[in-house]
């Protein structure tokens, strides 16, 4: 008798460990993206950096990626993510919208945490700077993108020019858009990334300007989070670079990026002090 209840003990006992197990697993951990690309391919690029988290902190992590960027901001404001990527331009809005989050990180790309756009022309134009744009022809690319529009548009409204006084002012959706539209002639000038300046410069491009450095995009994660668990974030994030599996997930994101590097709040000022422009002459809310 005693060896047919010992088996059903057995199976009751580890459906009990089971259940126990299941209740207090902790549930996966969100790393939420701004749409910058399309769903399928932000997909592709970030999941070696989710697995890759998710192996380092023994948690599963899920990627989400938000309609819009106002849905973004408003999901990382509420604590609706847990770790989040998002662009500068964004972070100053969601801080300004819903106070500060701990931030874990910046990125660094060819080892430098900041990054500049360029105000272009063609190469053969007689037009040599932003203060002589009046009547022309200007492209931007994105209209939330802090480098093919934000930045840009503050530095020509300091130099006289808005959307008054210039003959056309369209957004392209892409720095590539506006290089080639200044290129093709369509354009008398536009904003774009400094990398897409150089891509474009050997044919036939000239800048007109350069924007300040501005701190690069960033890793935050939620105020709800434990400050252990924060912590352990940001100690993997910084240490992506001294692991091969890590470094792969890094440059899955962009080929360039070198590192991911610390950050504070303050090294987002000057980019601040910009949107604050803006939004005094309404051109953002």
């Amino acid at each position: 008798m005693d060896s047919l209840v010992r088996p059903h003990l057995l199976v009751v006992a580890i459906a009990l460990l089971f259940t126990s197990f299941s209740a207090n697993a902790e549930k996966p951990l969100t790393l939420g993206i701004h749409p910058y690309k399309s769903p399928q391919k932000l997909l592709k690029i970030y999941q070696p950096l989710a697995t890759y988290l998710g192996e380092k902190l023994n948690r599963q992590v899920n990627i989400s990626i938000a309609k819009d960027y106002s849905t973004h901001i408003k999901q990382i404001g509420l604590d609706k993510i847990d770790i989040a990527y998002l662009g500068p331009a964004s972070y100053v809005k969601m801080v300004r919208q819903y106070g500060t989050k701990p931030i874990l990180v910046r990125q660094a790309i060819n080892h430098k945490p900041t990054f500049q756009g360029k105000i272009i022309a063609r190469k053969k134009s007689t037009i040599n700077a932003i203060d002589e744009l009046q009547g022309k022809r200007f492209a931007f690319g994105d209209i939330n993108s802090t480098m093919s529009h934000l930045v840009p548009r503050f530095m020509l409204i300091k130099a006289g020019i808005n959307s008054n006084n210039l003959k056309q002012m369209d957004f392209l959706g892409s720095h590539d858009n506006v290089a080639l539209g200044v290129l093709s002639g369509d354009y008398d000038a536009g904003a774009v990334k400094e990398a897409v300046f150089y891509k474009y410069r050997a044919r036939g491009i000239k800048a007109l300007a350069t924007t300040p450095a501005l701190s690069e995009h960033l890793f935050v994660a939620g105020n709800h989070l434990s400050p252990k668990l924060t912590a352990n974030i940001k100690h993997v994030l910084l240490n992506l670079k001294n692991n091969p599996k890590g470094l792969k997930a890094m440059q899955s994101i962009k080929k360039k990026m070198t590192s991911m590097v610390p950050a504070r709040d303050s090294d987002y000022d000057n980019l601040r002090e910009i949107l604050n422009a803006l939004k005094e002459n309404n051109i953002i809310q």
